[in-house]
């Protein structure tokens, strides 16, 4: 089976969840003999990025459109990034025109590729999907990892990415949602048919070599850590708040923000504002080596999404056996047992689970031990299996 599959973000050049997500999976489809032809878009300055040299199965072959997209990319950072002496011209003057050139161009791609099914991972490739669908005419799958109702959490919604997201959806064969949660914000906002969205939920790669020992930090401080772009979708504003009342009953704990994104000025000011700046520490954005140091040195996660379709850092937390205290409105909370959930808006709830956490070592150890033993059933052949089933459905149907 051959499969088209349109991104814009891929290891080395990942900023969230999408990366890691489209890297487990195509490994892992590519382990079970499908080959995948995988097209995303690469900026000048980072075109000699060794993308190929990262998958180590031999059946996928990556196709790089120049493009000044971005993950997560907003019109202003676009714009902004056109600003560079050493930008093309050939690139679009807005975003959404530069969306639309990457569209063509991957249009002109898959008028040369043998393929089976198109594959497109959220907004931008929609349009690359529905253009191969037509030349081709081959069943088409969309794979939703956010909406733009995630992404904004239903404030100041672009109609534009809300019209490309609802038009795409309605001329995909197949929809895959990584929740139920977002299947059903698929269903209410987009009127997409229930029968038409699969779930198909994330995982974690345990494939990498991790370190085995144990990063103490010598100081008395504990340690809570939020990870992600620091955006309103990621509540880091909520995090800094319930920071705050852990802070009137336990002095000696250091809360850390690892990542970026627009809200972190503001972040930082509301700790100022608080009086917690110096309990509280800005990291940016982290390299993988990094990260997984971060959830080692942890002894408390929190992810307190506002809107959440998945949440791969749970995982990820829970694979370096660190407790983790997860939003209700999260796909991830649908799947895992051996975590403390939470309602985001509830800073009383997060601060006392923080609390509980930090202060009872048997509540600790236990949800540590029991959730490593949980997260290791999470594979990336799970979610491969059921994009197998989804891509032979259509197959069949073709």
């Amino acid at each position: 089976m051959k499969v088209l599959m349109f991104g814009w973000e891929f290891p080395p050049l990942s900023s969230g969840g999408l990366g890691t997500a489209c890297y487990g999976l195509t490994k892992s489809l590519s382990k079970k003999g499908v080959e995948i032809t995988f097209v995303l878009p690469y900026s000048f300055d980072t075109g000699n990025a060794d993308f190929v040299r990262l998958i180590s199965a031999g059946n996928i072959k990556i196709k790089r459109i120049a493009s000044a997209l971005q993950p997560y990319m907003s019109s202003q950072e676009y714009k902004k990034s056109l600003g560079k002496k050493t930008s093309p011209k050939i690139y679009g003057s807005t975003l959404f025109d530069e969306v639309y050139r990457y569209t063509l161009a991957a249009e002109k791609i898959a008028e040369e590729e043998e393929f089976d099914v198109i594959h497109c991972h959220d907004w931008m490739t929609f349009g690359a999907g529905i253009r191969a669908k037509r030349k081709k005419n081959k069943p088409l799958v969309l794979h939703v990892h956010a909406t733009e109702l995630d992404r904004t959490g239903g404030h100041q919604v672009n109609q534009y990415v809300y019209d490309l997201e609802r038009h795409g959806m309605h001329k995909a064969d197949k929809v895959i949602a990584v929740s139920n949660f977002t299947k059903n914000k698929i269903m209410a906002h987009y009127a997409v048919a229930s029968e038409k969205i699969s779930v198909v939920h994330n995982a974690v790669d345990f494939s990498h070599h991790y370190y085995d020992e144990d990063f103490e930090i010598k100081k008395t401080d504990k340690v809570v850590l939020f990870l992600g772009r620091v955006t309103l979708q990621k509540g880091p504003d909520y995090f800094v708040h319930a920071a705050k009342k852990v802070l009137e009953h336990e002095k000696n704990v250091k809360f850390i923000i690892a990542g970026s994104g627009d809200m972190e000025p503001s972040v930082i000011e509301k700790a100022a504002e608080l009086g917690i700046a110096d309990k509280v520490l800005f990291a940016g954005f982290l390299n993988e080596d990094d990260v997984e140091r971060a959830y080692k040195m942890a002894d408390v996660y929190v992810m307190p999404s506002v809107s959440e379709p998945f949440g791969i850092t749970a995982l990820e937390a829970m694979k370096s056996k660190t407790p983790i205290i997860v939003s209700k409105q999260s796909g991830v909370s649908e799947v895992i047992r051996h975590c403390l959930k939470v309602d985001f808006w509830d800073i009383n709830e997060i601060s006392s689970k923080i609390i509980s956490l930090l202060r009872y070592k048997p509540l600790h150890e236990t949800l540590k031990d029991n959730a490593y033993l949980e997260v290791k059933k999470f594979s990336w052949d799970n979610p491969a299996e059921k994009c197998i089933e989804v891509y032979n459905e259509l197959i069949s149907k073709g």
